[in-house]
C-alpha cells in the first residue's frame, strides 16, 4: 500500500477515536448537564455556553495555530491538541461550573492546532490527483465516530428520563478511554515532507520567532484575497450547521416529550443517523474522487445544500419552537412529532455536511497547496467563529429563528462556493491553453 495513503488511514482512525469521545459528548452535553443540575443546586453549568466558549477560543487561537505548527510540525500539534479533548472529557466526572468552562476554553485552544495540523498533514499526504479521494476517506473514517459513541449512549440512556451519576460516569469513562486510543494512533503517524514551495520557503528562509511571525503574516494576507473572502461565507455556514446538528438538534429532540415515551434515548439514534449520512457521503466521494476532480466540486455542494434545506423544512414542521431549551409538551405543525422524520432529518444533515466539508477540504488541499497551513487555519477560524456565535444565540433564539438563519446563510455560502469553484475551473482552462 502507498505509504501516504496508509498515513491517511492512520490519521482517520486517530481522529475517529478522539471524536468518538468529543462528538458524542457534544450531542449529549446539554442533557448531561441538565441532569447534574437536578442533583446539585450549586451547579450552574450550561451546555450551550460551554460549547460557545469552546468555539470562541477555537476561533481566536486559529490565528496562532500556523505559528505553533511552524515550530512543532503537524504531528506534534495534533497529539498536543488531542490531549486537551481528553482533559475536557474528564472534567465531567468532577461537576464544577468553573472547571467546565475552563476545560472548554483549554479545549478551544487545543482544537485550533489539532485541526490546522490535520489539514496540513492531509495536504502533505496528497497530490492534486488524490486530494479528493483522501479527503473523502478521511471524512468517512472521522464520522464513523458518530456510530460508536452514540450507539453506546443509546443503550445506556434507554428507559431513562434523567441521567443518573452512575450512568454518566460510565459513559464518560468509556469515552475518555476511547479518546486516549485515538491519541495513540496520532502518535504513530510518520513525518511527511512538505510538498509545497511556500512551506519549503518557510522552513529554509525563516527560523524561530521569525518563522512563526511569517506564518501568521502569510495567513493574514491570504484571508484578504477575493477568493478566500468568498469562501469564508461558505466556511461560516458550515460552522452554523455544525453547531446546529452537533449541539442543538439532538437536544431539541430529547426535550420534545411527545416524540416518544422516552425521548432521551432517541438522542443516541439521532447521532447514529447523522454519522450514517456523514460516512456514506465521505465514502462515496472517496470512491468517486477522480470523477469529482474532473467534473468539479460545485455539483456536490449544491446537492448538499438541497439536502440541508429539506432537513430544515421537515424539522420546522416536526419540532416545536421551544424544543432547544428544556422539556416541553408543545407541538409544531404536526400534532404528534415524528421520531422517524427526525431521524431522516438527521441523516440528511449528516450527508449534506459531508458534501460541504469534503469539497472544502478538496479545494483547500488542491488549490491552496502552497499555503496549506494558512488555508486550513482560516477555514477553521471562520467555521469556529460561526459555531461560537451559534451556540451563544442558541440559548436565546427559538428553533424557528435558528432554522431561518441557517436557510439564509446556507444559500449565501453555497452561491459563494460555486463562484469560487467556477473561478478555479476558468483558471485551469486558461493554464491548459497556455501549456498547449
Amino acid at each position: 500500500m502507498d505509504r501516504k495513503f496508509l498515513m491517511i488511514l492512520v490519521l482517520g482512525c486517530g481522529f475517529m477515536f478522539v471524536f468518538t469521545a468529543f462528538q458524542t459528548m457534544c450531542n449529549i452535553e446539554k442533557t448531561i448537564l441538565d441532569s447534574i443540575s437536578q442533583e446539585d443546586d450549586t451547579f450552574k453549568g450550561e451546555g450551550y455556553t460551554s460549547l460557545a466558549i469552546i468555539y470562541l477560543f477555537f476561533s481566536l487561537s486559529n490565528w496562532l495555530a500556523p505559528s505553533f505548527i511552524s515550530f512543532t510540525g503537524p504531528r506534534v500539534a495534533m497529539v498536543v491538541g488531542a490531549l486537551t479533548y481528553t482533559a475536557f472529557m474528564i472534567t465531567f466526572m468532577f461537576p464544577s461550573t468553573v472547571l467546565l468552562y475552563v476545560g472548554s476554553a483549554v479545549l478551544g485552544l487545543g482544537a485550533s492546532i489539532t485541526w490546522t495540523g490535520q489539514g496540513t498533514y492531509l495536504a502533505r499526504c496528497s497530490e492534486s490527483t488524490t486530494i479528493s479521494r483522501n479527503s473523502g476517506v478521511f471524512w468517512a473514517l472521522l464520522q464513523c465516530s458518530m456510530f460508536i459513541g452514540n450507539l453506546f449512549v443509546y443503550y445506556q440512556f434507554q428507559d431513562k428520563t434523567r441521567i443518573d451519576k452512575e450512568t454518566r460516569n460510565l459513559v464518560i469513562g468509556v469515552l475518555t478511554v476511547i479518546a486516549v486510543l485515538g491519541i495513540v494512533f496520532l502518535a504513530a503517524l510518520r513525518s511527511m515532507p512538505d510538498n509545497a514551495e511556500h512551506d519549503n520557503e518557510l522552513e529554509q528562509k525563516h527560523t524561530g520567532w521569525d518563522q512563526a511571525m511569517y506564518a501568521l503574516k502569510s495567513a493574514g494576507q491570504l484571508f484578504f484575497t477575493k477568493k478566500m473572502l468568498l469562501l469564508s461565507l461558505a466556511f461560516f455556514y458550515t460552522g452554523l450547521e455544525l453547531s446546529f446538528f452537533s449541539g442543538v438538534f439532538g437536544s431539541a429532540i430529547g426535550f420534545t416529550t411527545k416524540i416518544a415515551e422516552t425521548p432521551k434515548e432517541i438522542v443516541g439514534l439521532v447521532g447514529i443517523c447523522i454519522g450514517a449520512g456523514e460516512v456514506f457521503g465521505g465514502g462515496l466521494f472517496g470512491i468517486l474522487g477522480n470523477k469529482t476532480t474532473r467534473f468539479g466540486r460545485d455539483p456536490i455542494v449544491i446537492v448538499g445544500y438541497i439536502m440541508h434545506m429539506a432537513a430544515f423544512f421537515m424539522t420546522f414542521i416536526n419540532l416545536p419552537n421551544s424544543a432547544p431549551f428544556k422539556d416541553t409538551t408543545d407541538v409544531s405543525y404536526l400534532e404528534t412529532p415524528s421520531a422517524s422524520i427526525a431521524l431522516v432529518c438527521a441523516f440528511l444533515l449528516g450527508l449534506g455536511d459531508a458534501c460541504f466539508n469534503t469539497q472544502i477540504y478538496s479545494m483547500l488541499g488542491g488549490e491552496y497547496v502552497n499555503n496549506a497551513v494558512g488555508a486550513f487555519a482560516l477555514f477553521k477560524f471562520t467555521q469556529s467563529v460561526a459555531a461560537a456565535i451559534s451556540f451563544f444565540y442558541s440559548s436565546h433564539f427559538g428553533l424557528y429563528v435558528q432554522l431561518a438563519i441557517l436557510v439564509v446563510t446556507g444559500t449565501i455560502g453555497t452561491i459563494a462556493f460555486v463562484f469560487v469553484e467556477w473561478g478555479f475551473k476558468r483558471q485551469h482552462r486558461e493554464q491548459e491553453a497556455l501549456d498547449k
